[in-house]
Formats: structure tokens, sequence, C-alpha cells
């Protein structure tokens, strides 16, 4: 995937100014960068949510795209097992079991029953994760994946997106450095806004 030249303003300011990257097509990649530089709005280009004023993506509508937002956006009027299999394509009792499977994998086997107002933060986060697993992709857009969690939970959360996301690009945004170090083949070091790249660091070629 290739992002070229992408400018973008909103609301009068410069969030994306000729910003330009060149992405492999699977392994991890993350943008490590302070609250409010335009990690967010970049992601959002490059889902296709936000429109740019100037440049190309190619390349990120080209297949499946899963997106982990910030906010982990549950419906709060059905339960945890309900928001997953709502993003699932086969019958209903298929994707109840699915869903269940899922949340297992997060360690919530017990609140499937349970709506998003019934579950902690951290609860819900790994609830917000399991949609976006069970969903899949070729791309994965996941805004601070691991919020609210602690350091055990997030290592276990950690183990589990490289194990069922293998073969696919995941763009991770974080200001956490030790976890961008835990995940990523390539770290870009990003300031602003306007979004710049300051540093570059190499992990895992990929």
């Amino acid at each position: 995937m290739k992002i070229d030249h992408l400018t973008k303003n909103y609301n009068g300011k410069t969030v994306l100014e000729q910003f330009s990257l060149e992405l492999p097509s699977t392994g991890t990649v993350c943008l490590f960068g302070p609250s409010g530089c335009g990690k967010t709005t970049l992601l959002n280009c490059i889902a296709g949510l936000e429109p740019f004023d100037s440049g190309e993506i190619e390349g990120a509508g080209t297949g499946k795209i899963s997106y982990l937002f910030q906010e982990n956006r549950l419906l709060p009027w059905i339960s945890a097992k309900d928001n997953i299999a709502a993003v699932l394509r086969g019958k209903a009792g298929q994707n109840a079991e699915q869903a269940e499977k899922w949340l297992s994998l997060v360690g919530l086997a017990e609140a499937g029953n349970k709506r998003p107002a019934e579950l902690s933060g951290g609860m819900r986060r790994r609830v917000a994760l399991a949609r976006a697993l069970a969903y899949g992709g070729d791309l994965y857009l996941m805004d601070e994946p691991f919020q609210g969690l602690d350091a055990e939970r997030r290592d276990e959360m950690i183990a589990l997106l490289q194990k069922e996301t293998a073969g696919a690009l995941k763009i991770i945004v974080t200001h956490d450095f030790e976890e961008a170090e835990m995940l990523a083949d390539v770290i870009y070091i990003l300031e602003g806004p306007p979004v710049r790249i300051a540093d570059i660091i190499v992990k895992n070629p990929v």
C-alpha cells in the first residue's frame, strides 16, 4: 500500500501535509506518536472514512478492512456475544458459536450475555478486539487496541493478535513505545500536526 503526498485540512488546521508512506502487504507497522499529532486522522483516511484534500492512497481498497476504533463502539442494547455475531455473515447459529469462540479467546467466556454497560472498560475493549478479529481482513487498522488493559492481559491480547492475523497487514496506532516494540516489524515515530516522520525503527524487515 502506498500513501502518496496526502494532504488533509480539518477545521482550518492542517493535519496531513504532503505526507507519503509505503507499506508492506503483510506484517505489523506501528505509528507511534503523541496524542493529537494526526495518527487517527491518517487511519481514517486509509479506511476511506475521511476525505482528504489531495494526494492518493493506493492499495487500501483492494481487500477487506477490519477497523478497531479508539472508541469501542459496542452496541449498548445487545450482549457482548451479539456485538460480535453482528459482524458475521453466516447463519445465526454459526455466528453465535463463532462469537462464543472469540469471547473465549479473549478470556470472556462467562460474559457473553452481558451488555456493554455491565462490563468493565478493559472487558469492553476485549469485546471490541474480539469483534475486529472475528470480522477478519487483509488489512487491520487498530487505534490504541490495548488501551485500558493491564500489562498481563495486554501481552495475552498481543499474542492472540499476532497468531490470528498472520498473513495480513496490521497498522497499529499507539503512544506506548513498549507496546510498539512488542508488536511491530517497523515503527514510524511521528510528530505533528501536521504529521511527519521523525524516525524509523526497523525491527523485522517485511
